[in-house]
């Protein structure tokens, strides 16, 4: 069990930490009034309904509901536990903890497999740099690298390698300093022999590119050939810390200048990335030889909303290019598309051309979406032949059809108009016919589509009157604890009408009974209960004036108390009718006086 933390050094974590810088460590945040906003990390979104309050160190998602205090945060985001959480923190805000046993140490959040793994691979990363960099042996490959235009600054940015042509290097090393060799085969660092059992090791001989996590945990390694050797890029396996369709390369260090520029640039891989790197382009992520998935596009969500798609210009590299930005697009973002010269990748390109002519002729200069697209339906037609261009007309009018802004749409189809000589009014008459079409086919073939999160804003709920005086209520007792008795006392023994609201008063109560201050923080710290933080975070976010006068209180407190009786009077009227069903009239009468008090109550 992990050592508890004592309450005094949870608060001092609290107050050394912003919650806009941890939660902007994850999601792009932007201000908007005393708050800040953005797109939910715990649910899809295109419109930003998360809003952070540096004022209160709180968060609340006014779409899913998500809401709690910096803890809470890092415990819903990484999956830690509440220790785990205040271990991380503290380390951020160079607080000593002096913990001993399962919450402390490196990577907590992982299960103690992954953290050997993980242990095993930052080892060997060192070692494989260090025998590039600082020996004999690996001397042929820095100066294969440096003769390929790798600087040796790059070399130690990318914390690039050389694995020895050795057979078990990595297993005596990884044996001797206490990796169990079945961990460290699941790995994929090693290989177990299928005839007696041993091992050997994965890498040898390559030049060897480590893998980092968006955390910069080395998780796998690609492996390259010197030589001739097949194949020519070795990569780990899958493992339980290596996943391809999650993990963008070289994204922990990318994501503060894709933050900075509001772009961030795809490549295909990671050697595109290096280039573009030495090149100048910092801001470079690629995929780890998978096609873009929805959790790369979820995890860019969270940090851009621009993005520039840099692939080969062969036709595998154009059909992923053309698949990529159609993900990208639906997604929301803003996609333009870097189009290389025919059978070049950006390290051929740079080579010949140089590093300032890709930064701006590339990178500066790619196109639009649509301008890609009219690029890409060309592609293997005789725009001279009356059948392909036809064709092509008709692909780019669906694709024109599908755009939001009208200046848009006029644009390209007068673009259509002068190339070929045609009537915009034909044109626009068939754009017009496709667009009727595609609605109609909408309505036939899919469900009702949902309702857009609210953009900075809370969700306009209609509640009922005493729904809506509870939670003003427990904003303002949140806020003064004078507030808090003085609504015990005009409750009178009764209770709120809704279970959740009841119990965080209770909650409110105990926290001042202990001595506390109001502070929505710490508060959200006292609370156990998971829904209830929510509840909370909600109630917190309320753009309510924080001052509240006697006249007020007063009409919360009639709210809460004139729906009980309401609820009475109904079970009144209900007795009323099944007297009166048993022709038990005194009794009825009786329980009509009793309601028309009752109703001279409210």
């Amino acid at each position: 069990m992990a050592e508890r933390i004592a309450e005094e050094k949870v608060n001092e974590i609290r107050q050394a930490v912003e919650i806009v810088d941890v939660i902007g460590d994850y999601v792009q945040l932007k201000k908007q009034g005393r708050n800040y906003f953005g797109l939910c990390p715990f649910h899809g979104e295109n419109s930003p309904s998360f809003s952070v309050s540096p004022d209160k160190q709180i968060y609340h998602c006014f779409g899913c509901g998500a809401g709690g205090n910096v803890f809470s945060f890092l415990m819903d985001i990484d999956g830690l536990s509440f220790q785990e959480a205040a271990v991380k923190l503290a380390e951020s805000a160079n607080i000593e903890l002096k913990l001993e046993g399962p919450a402390s140490g490196k990577n907590p959040q992982l299960p103690e497999g992954s953290k050997q793994m993980i242990e095993a691979h930052e080892l060997l990363r060192k070692f494989y740099h260090h025998l590039l960099v600082n020996t004999k042996e690996g001397q042929e490959a820095l100066e294969y690298l440096l003769n390929r235009g790798f600087t040796q600054e790059s070399i130690d940015t990318f914390q690039i390698g050389y694995s020895l042509p050795s057979w078990d290097f990595a297993v005596k090393l990884l044996e001797k300093r206490g990796f169990p060799l079945d961990l460290i085969s699941k790995a994929g660092l090693v290989i177990q022999r299928e005839n007696d059992g041993t091992y050997f090791d994965r890498f040898r001989n390559r030049i060897m590119f480590p893998i980092l996590d968006h955390q910069g945990n080395t998780i796998a390694f690609s492996g390259r050939a010197l030589g001739g050797e097949e194949p020519k890029y070795l990569n780990s396996p899958e493992t339980q810390i290596f996943n391809k369709s999650k993990i963008l390369y070289n994204f922990h260090l990318a994501r503060g200048v894709i933050r900075k520029q509001q772009q961030a640039v795809l490549f295909e891989g990671f050697a595109d990335v290096i280039s573009a790197n030495r090149a100048g382009v910092e801001n470079g992520v690629a995929t780890m030889g998978t096609s873009l998935t929805e959790e790369h596009i979820s995890l860019l969500k969270r940090n851009v909303q621009a993005v520039t798609i840099c692939y080969d210009s062969d036709k595998a590299g154009i059909e992923a290019a053309f698949r990529a930005s159609n993900m990208l697009s639906k997604a929301g973002f803003a996609v333009r598309v870097a189009t290389m010269p025919d059978g070049m990748d950006p390290d051929d390109f740079i080579k010949v051309h140089g590093e300032e002519k890709f930064r701006n002729d590339i990178i500066g200069s790619s196109a639009t979406l649509m301008a890609f697209k009219l690029i890409y339906y060309r592609r293997g037609k005789n725009l001279q032949n009356e059948g392909d261009r036809l064709q092509y007309i008709e692909e780019v009018l669906k694709e024109i059809s599908t755009l939001d802004k009208a200046v848009e749409k006029d644009l390209y189809l007068r673009q259509l108009a002068n190339e070929f000589s045609l009537s915009l009014d034909a044109l626009a008459q068939q754009l017009n016919q496709l667009v009727q079409a595609s609605g109609q086919k909408r309505g036939q073939n899919q469900p009702r589509a949902e309702s857009k999160p609210v953009s900075y804003a809370r969700k306009s709920e209609l509640k009922p009157a005493y729904h809506t005086a509870e939670r003003r209520m427990i904003f303002h007792m949140m806020k003064d604890a004078d507030v808090a008795y003085k609504v015990q006392e005009m409750l009178a023994g009764s209770t709120l009408n809704i279970d959740e609201h009841q119990a965080i008063i209770t909650y409110l109560f105990a926290y001042y009974e202990k001595g506390h201050d109001p502070d929505p923080s710490a508060f959200l710290n006292y609370l156990q209960d998971n829904k209830l933080k929510r509840v909370v975070a909600d109630i917190e976010m309320m753009p309510l004036n924080e001052e509240i006068s006697d006249q007020e209180l007063s009409d919360y407190i009639k709210q809460v108390l004139n729906y009980q009786k309401m609820l009475k009077i109904k079970e009144k009227m209900a007795e009323q009718k099944q007297a009166e069903r048993q022709n038990d009239f005194l009794r009825a009468a009786t329980i009509a006086t009793e309601i028309i008090q009752l109703r001279k109550t409210l």
